[in-house]
């Protein structure tokens, strides 16, 4: 696939303070990239930057084969790109349809065109119930459905969400994610989403992660899941019985009557839990998961005491 974003050495320096410092990375074409990192990493900085809002201190970007800054490139990123940007930027006094048109007069859409592309908008994302309603009126997933259907109006060939999901019920997020995973297979589209929702960024063909201005993670989930997370292995024991001595080989953390063992594989679950089957009384195999990696990238502070030593992360990444 084609490199549809590509970023080498990217730095935004704001006076004295380095916001963004020389990172690099490529988006292909037709994608899923998740972009995360907690508030302040650096990361709505980097987005402004390819979404042309805010002039880079240093480095490359180009967008759809376009490089920022030069020439009349950023009026024709502007044209490739569609933004959904975490606050609304719509009239709350006019109706769905209302707000639609005028985004397609700023695109310099003809009729005919405007006309094509809000059916095309409409059916994917539903707005037929609520196209005569005022934006103000609406529900918090109604709106973020227009927001959407706004940044989609000149049909861009890239689509950035902002977490796009933050704040809205379980069902909505559903239909939301839908709709957008059907516009994607069907049209091609990229899609570059920053999220606070690690089951969104686990639907992703690549990720990166930022901290500090940095770039310190980069890969696919199953990549990252491997390189940052394991599983784990919960048991209790027979009131009875001393665990500690029986899980004397294991490295594990106990916390109110509960001994967590990480393992490598479910295999190696079986193997352990045929060990301890007669002083058993309960068990659970707990999966890796997105959260776990990025809370261990970014995690601060000391790690848990297993057998009276500190667990080294080296160790955890190891097992």
């Amino acid at each position: 696939m084609v490199d549809v974003i590509e970023v080498q050495n990217l730095k935004k320096n704001y006076r004295e303070m380095a916001a963004v410092k020389g990172i690099s990375f490529k988006v292909k074409q037709g994608s899923l990239f998740a972009f995360l990192g907690t508030n302040g990493a650096g990361k709505s900085t980097t987005i402004d930057i390819l979404c042309t809002l805010t002039a880079k201190t240093s480095g490359t970007v180009k967008i759809a084969g376009h490089t920022i800054g030069t020439g009349s490139a950023n009026d024709l990123i502007r044209k490739k790109i569609g933004v959904v940007f975490q606050d609304s930027i719509l009239d709350e006094r006019l109706t769905v349809y209302e707000n639609i048109w005028h985004r397609g007069v700023a695109y310099g859409l003809s009729k005919e065109e405007w006309k094509n592309n809000y059916q095309f908008v409409a059916n994917y994302l539903h707005l037929e119930d609520i196209a005569k309603k005022k934006y103000g009126k609406l529900s918090g997933g109604q709106r973020r459905r227009v927001d959407i259907a706004r940044a989609l109006i000149h049909r861009p060939s890239i689509l950035f969400l902002d977490e796009p999901t933050t704040g809205l019920d379980p069902k909505t997020r559903q239909f939301v994610w839908q709709a957008i995973q059907k516009l994607q297979e069907e049209t091609n589209m990229t899609v570059f989403l920053t999220t606070h929702y690690m089951e969104e960024a686990a639907m992703a063909d690549e990720i990166v992660v930022i901290k500090s201005g940095k770039i310190v993670a980069q890969g696919t989930p199953n990549q990252l899941k491997e390189r940052y997370a394991y599983d784990q292995l919960s048991v209790e024991f027979n009131k009875a019985i001393d665990g500690a001595k029986y899980l004397s080989s294991h490295p594990y953390t106990f916390n109110q009557g509960t001994f967590t063992v990480p393992i490598r594989s479910t295999i190696e679950a079986l193997e352990i839990l045929k060990e301890l089957e007669p002083v058993l009384q309960s068990f659970e195999v707990i999966k890796g998961s997105m959260d776990d990696v990025f809370i261990r990238i970014n995690e601060e502070g000391e790690l848990p005491y297993v057998n009276d030593a500190k667990l080294s992360e080296q160790t955890l990444k190891s097992i």
